[in-house]
């Protein structure tokens, strides 16, 4: 049998996510356990999206919590790139190979003509999904439209008849019937790969024999097997780990549950603790212990014992692990380095007293000033922003808005904060001095704090969001339906 090679392949378009992590734990700990390697590759064929610091971000998350590679983009390694914005043409010559072999096909549809489609397969209560009309035209005319300099995607050709069986090492046999599969788009029309294309490629070259990723992959896999059969190809072992759930058993959402890793960093959890709640998603040891390293979990690993039922990530059991963790594994002088290291390392108090020191009389003021800085979430009540000199529609709104914005800002700085908070007051027409008075109570929880923007600045993107969601839903979040009305709003601003 050849050498046991799995990897974890994240996006960096957001925060490094708590399932990234989960994933990410489950394939280094089955290759360790068979003798093999881990390797990390960066998928960032979304240039629009993909920033690089999001891609440090995920890699500084994932050695916090104890997770390493031994080939990766900061490691190197005989398969590299590890970036597929850095792999050059090479999806482009796979997707050409397999047009020339009869098993993909350009295509010439507009978006438009695409949405139609969609709409008249809705009103006949079809599949929405590729219809196969690109296959109707002839190859003259197919090389007449190429040679015009129409724009054109390549797709791949998908049984219209019987199924696909999918062999998972958790689940056993999978069927999915071919009418479900969509014909996907394979090359997009600037010529970069979709994840489809370039993850099959990638995990051939890179030598991967086992693909261990969440469950929203099962009814992606016919369209990789087909591939890997297009190709020639051996198909690695595939294995579909359950879903994290929140408590109320819906998909783990950063709407309900804090998702980013970096948030339970600045929160102060232990990453041991974390990497070890991790470990217990969905997984069990030998003994059912409940508190175990790392390389107990290695040790012990047995992806069979991997159950199937959607595994709740609950941050209150979280924290009495956490605190089991500091208890019983920290001396007194260890905790206390670890405490330094978190909250008061030089960096991070250096930050902090420029803006309090204006406001201090004496040492004791400081606690009163800065303790916003040192806490993890705040005890902010609607009650807290009563003050607020704000219609309740437009206090909800404003907060929700902000935090939309907040989302979707990829470089966190202080002035790219402050000018998207201040366009966002304008669009309301809300003066922008009114718009940032609930912001400061959602982050500090005083209107007379130091700067708002400096502090979201110094908590970073994870705790000034996880505190904004906060106020969001103690304000009264939107319901469903005003959601969407919001959304449309917001869109248009």
């Amino acid at each position: 049998m050849s050498e046991v090679r799995t990897r974890i392949a994240p996006s960096p378009t957001g925060d490094p996510h708590v399932g990234t992590a989960y994933i990410a734990l489950f394939n280094m700990a089955f290759a360790k356990k068979m003798g093999g390697e881990f390797i990390l590759r960066i998928e960032d064929t979304d240039q629009t999206r993909s920033t690089p610091e999001s891609e440090k971000m995920i890699l500084d998350a994932l050695r916090w919590l104890g997770l390493d590679w031994s080939e990766g983009p900061d490691v190197g390694g005989p398969h590299g790139p590890y970036r597929q914005s850095e792999r050059g043409d090479i999806y482009k010559d796979y997707a050409l190979e397999l047009v020339e072999k009869g098993h993909a096909f350009y295509a010439f549809e507009t978006p438009e003509e695409l949405d139609q489609m969609r709409v008249e397969q809705k009103e006949q209560g079809l599949a929405q999904k590729y219809d196969g009309r690109a296959l109707n035209l002839s190859q003259e005319e197919v090389q007449a439209k190429i040679d015009a300099g129409v724009p054109y995607v390549i797709r791949m050709k998908v049984p219209e008849e019987g199924t696909c069986v999918v062999q998972d090492m958790l689940r056993g046999e999978i069927e999915i019937d071919w009418a479900q599969v969509d014909m996907q788009v394979l090359l997009k029309a600037d010529g970069l790969p979709t994840y489809h294309l370039a993850n099959v490629v990638d995990d051939h070259l890179m030598k991967i024999t086992h693909v261990i990723r969440g469950e929203e992959w099962i009814n992606s896999a016919p369209k990789h097997i087909l591939l890997y059969q297009y190709f020639g190809w051996d198909i690695p072992t595939l294995c579909h780990m359950p879903l994290l759930r929140n408590p109320d058993k819906s998909k783990l959402s950063k709407r309900k549950n804090p998702t980013s890793i970096l948030y339970y960093q600045r929160m102060g959890f232990l990453p041991e603790a974390v990497i070890n709640y991790l470990g217990r998603m969905g997984w069990s040891m030998p003994d059912e212990s409940e508190k175990f390293t790392l390389s107990s979990m290695i040790d012990h690993f047995d992806i069979q014992r991997v159950s199937l039922g959607g595994p709740v990530f609950d941050v209150e059991k979280l924290k009495w692990l956490n605190g089991m963790w500091i208890r019983e594994d920290l001396s007194v002088a260890d905790f206390a380095q670890k405490f330094a290291e978190w909250g008061l390392n030089s960096e991070y108090v250096n930050a902090i007293l420029p803006l309090i020191i204006p406001r201090v009389e004496t040492f004791s003021d400081v606690a009163d000033v800065a303790g916003f800085f040192f806490k993890g979430q705040l005890d902010v009540t609607a009650e807290s922003f009563s003050d607020i000199k704000m219609e309740e529609e437009t206090l909800r709104k404003a907060l929700q808005f902000a935090l939309w914005k907040l989302e979707a800002l990829r470089s966190w700085e202080k002035d790219k904060i402050f000018t998207e908070m201040k366009s966002l007051a304008q669009a309301m027409e809300v003066k922008p001095k009114d718009f940032f008075a609930p912001l400061f109570v959602a982050v500090s929880g005083t209107t007379t704090s130091v700067s708002v923007f400096d502090s979201m600045t110094i908590l970073g993107p994870d705790m000034t969001r996880a505190r904004l969601r906060h106020a969001v839903n103690v304000v009264g979040g939107p319901s469903k339906k005003e959601t969407k009305r919001w959304e449309k709003e917001f869109a248009e601003l």
